[in-house]
């Protein structure tokens, strides 16, 4: 089986690149950290961006060209959300890919959709002042509501650039026909490519820093320690693109387990070496390195867990899905 990417995948990575560069850049990052803190619990999602984003096909990737989207697979949604997580861009990206053609108005970015696991303790979702209409999904049905209909407590955000609420009802909306577990999977899937595009821009931060950081006359990425921290850190970037991307080919839950963690992994401890490389800069408010950390800390228990993820490798192992 052939992993490489085709000509048009790699045009449609850097073409999402170059459009997140220019909508959402460094400035527009900081501008959506500074409306989180002055809102509070409310809305915080920059609905235009949002708009812009579904005009460039951005949450039609999956839709059919019948029914107006691209007709493109996982593989082209991975590399969209790997690049959407190396911008750091905020808001319920997965959701709004996967529930496309469930929520009205979703795809064109009139409405935004919210995906809920309810199999998670506490139940959380991001942007519930934002969205329009969630999904709740538990282990075997989802229900779909307005998100009036729920009964929510705010809850204080590890990342700033995501808000989160906090279920205080049990499953009782409409009923929503769905394959619960193609949906946790696909979502699982979509939250690692979103990991590893912030290992990436962790790797890429420190670098740069690196190069520029001078010290005793000299920049710091000339000395070993720091040597060995980015090549850490690549190792780890590599390592888990290509088992999210292979997952996006095959589609197995055990391979999207693995990717998931190994994508968790390096998002986190790309995240921690950059603010290493940093120094006590990197622990500043006004570094971005924090950002980072945090987007990273609170995707890795979105949608499958370290333990969850763990556990399901050891059944395959067990069950010898996997052959050491």
């Amino acid at each position: 089986m052939d992993f490489q990417l085709s000509e048009d995948q790699r045009a449609l990575r850097t073409g999402v690149r170059e459009l997140l560069a220019g909508r959402f850049p460094t400035e527009r990052l900081r501008a959506a950290v500074a409306a989180y803190e002055a809102a509070g619990d409310g809305p915080v999602l920059d609905r235009g961006l949002w708009r812009e984003l579904a005009g460039a096909g951005f949450f039609s990737l999956l839709l059919p060209e019948a029914a107006g989207g691209a007709g493109l697979g996982h593989q082209e949604a991975v590399l969209v959300m790997e690049e959407a997580g190396r911008a750091l861009l905020p808001g319920p990206l997965v959701a709004g890919v996967l529930l496309a053609g469930a929520v009205d108005g979703a795809a064109t970015g009139e409405r935004i959709a919210g995906l809920c696991d309810a199999t998670a303790a506490p139940v959380l979702w991001d942007h519930p002042a934002d969205c329009d209409e969630v999904i709740v999904v538990g282990a075997d049905a989802a229900h779909r509501y307005a998100a009036g209909e729920l009964r929510t407590a705010a809850v204080r955000s590890v990342d700033p650039l995501t808000p989160l609420g906090r279920l205080l009802d049990g499953p009782s909306g409409v009923p929503y026909a769905v394959d619960v577990g193609r949906l946790r999977r696909d979502a699982a899937l979509l939250t690692a490519a979103q990991q590893l595009g912030g290992a990436v821009r962790a790797l890429e931060a420190a670098v740069a820093y690196a190069r520029q950081r001078e010290q005793f006359g000299a920049p710091i990425g000339s000395f070993q320690a720091v040597k060995h921290l980015c090549a850490e850190m690549l190792v780890r970037v590599e390592v888990a693109r290509s088992a999210v991307y292979a997952a996006s080919v095959t589609g197995d839950p055990v391979e999207v387990a693995g990717a998931k963690l190994l994508a968790d992994e390096a998002a986190t401890g790309n995240a921690r070496d950059c603010l290493q490389v940093h120094g006590g800069t990197g622990f500043t408010w006004e570094a971005d390195v924090h950002l980072a950390l945090k987007r990273a800390w609170l995707r890795a228990a979105a949608w499958q867990t370290v333990a969850d993820g763990t556990e399901t490798l050891a059944e395959a192992l067990t069950d010898g899905h996997i052959v050491l």
